[in-house]
């Protein structure tokens, strides 16, 4: 194809690289440019070679991959990093991004509708799996099924399964090395949503999470200051039963390979139809790579966004106010033929 879409990643974590692996598995994306906090870190990481690997903070050349860029993506964390990187690429760029703590959505949509409005850009916000996927099955679930209450749940597996994002929220924790966070369904919850109850249920309810966090420095006292802010961090913890294990890096690194970055997540609803008739919904995704399966929906979030903005929309946009063909590489044609 000779129209590619052209893709900056802004951040190049698992998340990054997910998107990097994605767009490479795509035949109408090609990557722009990469900007990064740590150039040399970066390149020793590449999961194909790339030409153009700028320093995040550096103006200048962010105005200068603009031009040759339709979309960047944006990799960072929810908690720090996209509340000041969403509203600042904004500006130069149509954006996608997977901002994820759920609370502060309508705030960040307005923020960032605003700024990409102003300069007449596209800002695809949230985008991924819960927020994302799962949010629109929620959506048609309720529409279908009226009287229903759709609930989301993740980590189906008695492992769990990894959260980047609440991963992230530790390691911004003064004095944290590096950590990981395992949520758990609370699978009780489930069932009763399955056997018709249409609970009203709160998150702590819902999931309960697992914490791992190497110190900087291990010492009784600070096991007990990360334990502490940990377990009160507002939107991330607070709500939820949390339990937090000191370990090594080495312990941490053991971990990874045990678990590896797995998640999975179930939204489910049940209602009636018509005299009584009990009805339910349910949709199910399973990735053995939580960053990969968000980087391929982001990417996929990124050639609806191009195409949004080809046809002259601008503002912000979540994934369930996008037509699902709008996603896809095939043609409108191929899909009336295929998948209808």
């Amino acid at each position: 194809m000779t129209d590619k879409t052209r893709i900056a990643i802004v951040g190049y974590g698992n998340v990054g690289k997910g998107v990097h692996r994605a767009v490479l598995a795509n035949q109408d994306m090609v990557i722009s440019g990469i900007l990064t906090r740590n150039i040399d870190r970066t390149r020793s990481q590449l999961v194909d070679k790339v030409e153009d690997i700028f320093s995040a903070d550096a103006m200048h050349l962010i105005e200068a991959l603009a031009e040759r860029t339709d979309v960047a993506i944006l990799c960072g964390g929810s908690k720090n990093d996209l509340p000041r990187q969403g509203p600042l690429y904004a500006v130069h760029f149509n954006t996608v991004d997977s901002f994820d703590t759920h609370d502060n959505i309508p705030d960040y949509f307005k923020m960032m509708d605003g700024v990409s409005s102003y300069h007449d850009n596209v800002s695809v916000i949230s985008g991924g799996w819960d927020p994302g996927t799962f949010s629109i099955n929620r959506i048609l679930a309720e529409a279908f099924l009226p009287g229903a209450n759709a609930k989301g749940f993740y980590g189906l597996e008695k492992q769990g399964g990894l959260s980047m994002g609440h991963s992230d929220a530790l390691r911004q924790i003064k004095g944290v090395k590096d950590a990981r966070q395992y949520t758990h369904a609370i699978k009780k919850s489930i069932n009763r949503i399955k056997r018709g109850e249409n609970p009203d249920l709160t998150p702590g309810d819902m999931h309960w999470r697992e914490c791992y966090v190497v110190l900087d420095k291990n010492s009784a006292e600070e096991r007990k200051r990360v334990e502490q802010e940990a377990k009160t961090m507002k939107t991330y913890y607070a709500p939820y039963k949390t339990t937090v294990d000191f370990v090594t890096q080495k312990q941490l690194d053991a971990l990874d390979k045990e678990r590896a970055m797995a998640h999975d997540g179930l939204v489910v609803a049940t209602s009636e139809t018509g005299e009584g008739n009990k009805a339910s919904i349910e949709y199910k995704n399973v990735y053995e790579s939580n960053p990969e399966a968000t980087g391929s929906i982001l990417v996929a979030c990124a050639r609806a966004c191009h195409r949004l903005s080809k046809r002259g929309e601008k503002g912000a946009f979540t994934m369930a106010d996008i037509a699902p063909a709008d996603y896809s590489i095939h043609s409108k044609d191929y899909l009336l033929e295929n998948r209808m």
